[in-house]
């Protein structure tokens, strides 16, 4: 295909897509890239140039593009039941990738409900939280809390919990009124401050809060803003203190993003602790996922739960909550639907991701972690590169000092090194396939190094 064909490819989407987290304006001078096809971690434009996707499109790819595992359990549904209403219904794949997710944290999670997206997943964990308490006779447990920098969607609901003004401010008006308290970045050192700061709002509103809602290990839209797993551990114990649910949103950080399948499978119970005796902690291992950790009452799946195939969202949560609803008055059921709930397609997809963890997948990922660490080893030394961190497969550093357009000057140069990746803010970060080898790592890092030199030398 010919570049002015492929230009030609640019203008009609201005025209007849309005595009995601982006301003239409802005992109009539820097047009979206048209990508004609995907094949494992590369993305190719219709003129046959290669880009490798270092985001995982939105950290939706786990296995890249095209992985042919996941479509031939996608097309092996498709012949079979490609859809069919949960609501009065049921089907195979959507029992056996609840019973399989319910396994891995040991049944403690024994209850899912299907959503679509990230987003539904937040609202229906929020309306089953309120909802609960009030069946429970508590219904003035209504408020909820959120980490501050935290993101967690952009339906209303969700926005509600969310702490990031450029998608925040212009809802306001429109949203309920969330506590919003300090969040453990490691960068501050400031873990024990945030924990202050929790308990000083559970004491005073936790007879009106339902819920504080979190990203395990790692806020995404944040910047990558990374914490350790005893702030958590310490937060799941404030919680049950105060009697208050703790929502874990694994949207992003799931599917073994952060080292294990659950991030929360890092967050063991505190000695002495109800949990702890109940159940002794125990190692995570590809084999035999982690029943050991403290669950939270609520734990979020989406992105990668299908491998970037399908859209899928999922919300565990435990016996306690399920029962709340439990009763032949109809008024007190969850009355929650969404048209492709569980859809037998996007279950298969997932069926066939669990299928790749239950054969070794986290062994695979962290020697790819490994990989990632050698090779951009070297950035921490860069005067402009501050705070190089990383969890799992998840590695980020900020630049330093402020860019004018850095996300967007970074974007264009890396994309003539052969590199597909949007930072956010001043923060570059790489969250890539599954596929990640000693070569690929050290072509990230070349890339990577490559196009920030381009960018400081234009500033």
């Amino acid at each position: 295909m010919s570049e002015a064909v492929q230009q030609d490819w640019q203008r009609r989407s201005l025209r007849a897509v309005w595009h995601p987290c982006t301003q239409m304006a802005r992109a009539e001078r820097v047009p979206p890239l048209p990508i004609a096809r995907g094949q494992g971690p590369w993305l190719f434009d219709h003129q046959g140039r290669r880009y490798f996707d270092a985001n995982s499109s939105w950290w939706v790819n786990l296995f890249g593009h095209a992985d042919p595992a996941l479509n031939d359990a996608i097309k092996h549904q498709l012949d079979t039941l490609p859809h069919v209403m949960l609501a009065g219904c049921t089907h195979e794949p959507a029992v056996r990738l609840a019973e399989r997710l319910s396994a891995r944290t040991g049944g403690a999670l024994g209850h899912l409900f299907f959503g679509s997206d990230g987003a539904s997943a937040v609202e229906i964990a929020l309306k089953q939280s309120f909802h609960s308490w009030r069946n429970r006779g508590r219904g003035s447990k209504r408020e909820f809390v959120c980490l501050r920098n935290g993101y967690h969607g952009e339906t209303i609901g969700a926005l509600a919990v969310t702490d990031v003004a450029i998608f925040r401010d212009a809802y306001d008006p429109l949203l309920m009124r969330a506590h919003i308290v300090n969040s453990p970045d490691q960068r501050l050192g400031n873990e024990q401050a945030a924990l202050d700061d929790m308990r000083a709002l559970l004491s005073e509103r936790s007879q009106q809060i339902a819920a504080v809602i979190v990203e395990p290990l790692v806020q995404g839209a944040a910047g990558m803003v990374m914490h350790a797993p005893s702030y958590l551990r310490r937060l799941r114990q404030l919680c049950r203190e105060f009697d208050v649910h703790l929502i874990a949103d694994e949207i992003a950080v799931g599917c073994g993003r952060t080292g294990t399948f659950f991030a929360w499978e890092q967050v063991s119970p505190l000695p002495g602790t109800a949990a702890s005796d109940e159940t002794p902690a125990t190692p995570a291992t590809p084999a035999t996922p982690a029943t050991g950790a403290d669950w939270p009452d609520f734990l979020l799946l989406s992105k990668g739960i299908t491998g970037g195939t399908l859209p899928l969202s999922l919300v565990l949560t435990t016996d306690e909550v399920y029962q709340a609803f439990w009763s032949e008055d109809v008024t007190r059921g969850f009355l929650h639907s969404h048209s492709y709930t569980g859809n037998p397609l996007a279950c298969a997809a997932a069926n066939a991701v669990l299928d790749r963890f239950d054969a070794g997948q986290l062994a695979v990922n962290q020697q790819q972690a490994a990989h990632l660490t050698a090779a951009f080893a070297p950035l921490a030394a860069h005067p402009q590169v501050a705070h190089l961190r990383q969890r799992g497969t998840i590695l980020a550093f900020d630049v330093k000092p402020a860019i004018e357009r850095f996300s967007e000057r970074f974007h264009l140069a890396a994309r003539e090194h052969e590199l597909l990746i949007r930072p956010i803010g001043q923060t570059v970060y790489l969250m890539p396939p599954y596929l990640v080898d000693e070569a690929s790592a050290q072509f990230l890092a070349c890339a990577v190094q490559d196009s920030l030199q381009e960018v400081l030398h234009a500033a």
